[in-house]
């Protein structure tokens, strides 16, 4: 009753503000609204009610916009709501005069575009917030042919990293009791293991050793923006298969040791680029250890979504720097049988896929960057690479993009903080002996970066063993 009381409030206001403004100016009739013009006048200063109603209507024609409407809006935003030049060009002139603070701080006001006023002005309306984020999602689909959106797109990348900060977020467990409307959402949303059923979704969220984990906003109702699956387990797996097995025999969560996050799933594409995953890891790991203290181990078991695609950029070229490395096996790859032989005919295929994925992980990338994105997002959260699974995942999906390889990652609360620096500072990659030992010898120059790597850590490191 309460809410439905304040949405007639809400509306009321809205009605009354858009007689008071005379938003009919904007509208021809039967026409759409000048995005435009109401824009410019949202800007222009008018009182909150008012300044609602107008960025409530300016949403609203937005969404009920075709395409072609909405890149033109998207395009007078990147050309005609940037800096006013009537304020930037005298602050430049008395910054350059005088590089006082003061100054400085008033050039910053001043170089900032008109266009993240409106849209925090756009963000007061009701649903303004979700408004915005599907708008996002049109811009970062027209960026890639409209390349001067790039500076609208960077204004809503800052605005979104400080409304979607983690003091806002809001965690909660998913389980089979939640609203079948977010219930729905996870099924849509799951991006590493496709859910199947609403038995495969009960199968992952009811029995005692499975949990779900999700983050929520305010301002987003029941809209997910980011959940984690998580098995509870006596030992680290190397499959997914038998975590998803709907006949598997559930284990009492108090005997559980390890704690497998197996499917992290970024639910707004229009929040690309503000990264929830970490805070969501590190918080869970609270979580499950105040629950479960007998939980000791926390690790991933992730896919390897680059490394096909790799293997075949190396396959096609003829490159004197290839790393040592059994190219004639690792082309039974491309054999879409190769998965079914017998475990005996696939024993050099095997030790070959291995040394190679040692060798994409750790050595493949520049200055410290590890090519695949799950790999970069784990080792800069702190992680270290503690184990390459073979024929860790054997679906379609898992053989076409990682070659049937799966990854644990292991979260050790006494070394994420050092793991996640030494990786930003100087690209150091963690990782277990068992995985380095599995790499080819690098080339002459690969070998002089890990050294200098290895020296600088040492260095920063101040003698501590």
């Amino acid at each position: 009753m309460n809410r439905n009381f304040i949405q007639e409030l809400v509306a009321g206001i809205t009605s009354r503000s858009r007689e008071i403004v005379g938003f009919d100016r904007f509208v021809s009739r039967g026409a759409a609204p000048d995005l435009s013009a109401l824009a410019h006048d949202l800007l222009g200063g008018r009182g909150e009610a008012s300044g609602v109603a107008l960025a409530h209507d300016l949403l609203s024609g937005y969404a009920r916009a075709d395409a072609s409407v909405r890149l033109a809006f998207l395009k007078t935003l990147a050309t005609g709501f940037g800096p006013d030049p009537a304020r930037l060009d005298p602050a430049v002139a008395a910054y350059l005069a005088e590089p006082s603070a003061e100054n400085a701080s008033d050039l910053n006001d001043a170089s900032e575009p008109r266009r993240q006023e409106l849209l925090r002005r756009l963000n007061r309306a009701p649903g303004g917030t979700e408004a915005l984020v599907r708008m996002r999602e049109d811009l970062l689909m027209a960026l890639h042919e409209h390349k001067e959106l790039g500076v609208v797109d960077r204004d809503f990348v800052h605005l979104f990293a400080s409304w979607f900060n983690r003091g806002f977020l809001v965690l909660k467990r998913i389980d089979w009791t939640t609203s079948a409307n977010i219930l729905e959402k996870i099924i849509r949303y799951e991006a590493v293991h496709t859910i199947q059923s609403w038995d495969d979704l009960r199968n992952r969220l009811a029995p005692g050793d499975r949990r779900c984990f999700a983050f929520f906003h305010p301002q987003m109702g029941d809209e997910p923006l980011v959940f984690v699956e998580v098995a509870l387990t006596k030992a680290m797996p190397d499959a997914i298969a038998p975590l998803l097995d709907l006949t598997r025999e559930a284990l009492p969560a108090g005997k559980a040791t390890t704690a497998v996050f197996y499917s992290i799933s970024n639910c707004q594409a229009g929040l690309k680029g503000v990264s929830f995953g970490n805070f969501l890891i590190k918080q869970v790991v609270e979580e499950l250890k105040r629950e479960l203290p007998g939980l000791s181990t926390f690790v991933t078991l992730s896919p390897v979504p680059g490394f096909m695609g790799w293997l075949k950029r190396i396959l096609e070229t003829d490159d004197a720097e290839r790393p040592d490395l059994d190219w004639g096996e690792l082309a039974r790859l491309s054999d879409p049988g190769w998965a079914a032989r017998p475990e005996a005919e696939n024993a050099k295929l095997r030790e070959a896929q291995l040394r190679a994925a040692a060798f994409y992980f750790l050595q493949a990338g520049t200055r410290g960057r590890p090519v695949d994105p799950v790999a970069r997002f784990h080792l800069g959260n702190g992680a270290r690479l503690e184990r390459i699974d073979w024929m860790g995942d054997l679906s379609a999906n898992g053989l076409r993009q990682g070659g049937g390889l799966m990854v644990n990652y292991l979260y050790d609360p006494g070394a994420i903080e050092a793991n996640h620096e030494a990786f930003v500072q100087h690209g150091t990659i963690a990782a277990a002996s068992a995985v380095r030992k599995l790499g080819p010898a690098p080339s002459k120059a690969g070998a002089a970066r890990q050294r200098e790597a290895a020296a600088t850590t040492a260095s920063s490191a101040g003698g501590r063993g």
